[in-house]
């Protein structure tokens, strides 16, 4: 028996999305959002929460049908301050994170691409001890185009010099999904 060398892939590259692929994020997120939203006069519900998850923050506070500049600036503003003390709420996937870490010491490439803010991401990786582990963190405010749009791992695929034929990319959201099909690459669907 023969092998099919045309039909072998080689992946150089894995890219994870972080919020509900690496690590399930909603409730630490909802929280500082619940938070942020009581300290502007507002209510926010969980399940209000959840039919915007997975959104870029201006796509969610139209959604909910916040247009005031001013008080998207503060929500935003307190949902960063307060968001660290909600990280007891995150449920690292450590199955994901554990094959990563084996896929880089064995010689590939990794990277973090989240619609996140860079703040809060890098906020995130370090409690769950993760910075390290990726050779790329791109976060929301690194692009122009949110998810699904396939700009965040295009982005990451051209700075690491890899085809979209060399990428698997980790993803949990339609959004995100529509993104990683978008970008060529391979991807895998995850549910936490």
């Amino acid at each position: 028996m023969s092998i099919n060398e045309d039909r072998i892939m080689e992946i150089k590259l894995i890219i994870t999305d972080f919020d509900g692929t690496l690590v399930n994020t909603f409730q630490a997120n909802y929280h500082a959002y619940r938070e942020a939203f009581a300290q502007v006069g507002l209510s926010l519900g969980e399940q209000q929460y959840r039919e915007c998850y997975g959104l870029r923050f201006d796509g969610f506070m139209d959604k909910v049908g916040i247009r005031d500049d001013e008080v998207r600036k503060r929500i935003r503003a307190i949902k960063g301050e307060c968001y660290p003390d909600h990280f007891h709420l995150l449920q690292v996937n450590q199955s994901l994170l554990d094959f990563i870490r084996m896929f880089r010491r064995c010689g590939g490439k990794t990277a973090v691409a989240s619609t996140a803010r860079g703040k809060n991401l890098n906020n995130a990786l370090t409690h769950i001890g993760a910075t390290g582990d990726f050779d790329l963190i791109l976060a929301g405010e690194d692009v122009k185009q949110g998810k699904p749009s396939p700009e965040i791992y295009e982005t990451v695929m051209s700075r690491m010099g890899v085809s979209p034929g060399e990428t698997l990319i980790f993803e949990d959201s339609p959004v995100g999904l529509q993104a990683a099909m978008a970008a060529g690459a391979h991807y895998i669907k995850i549910t936490l």
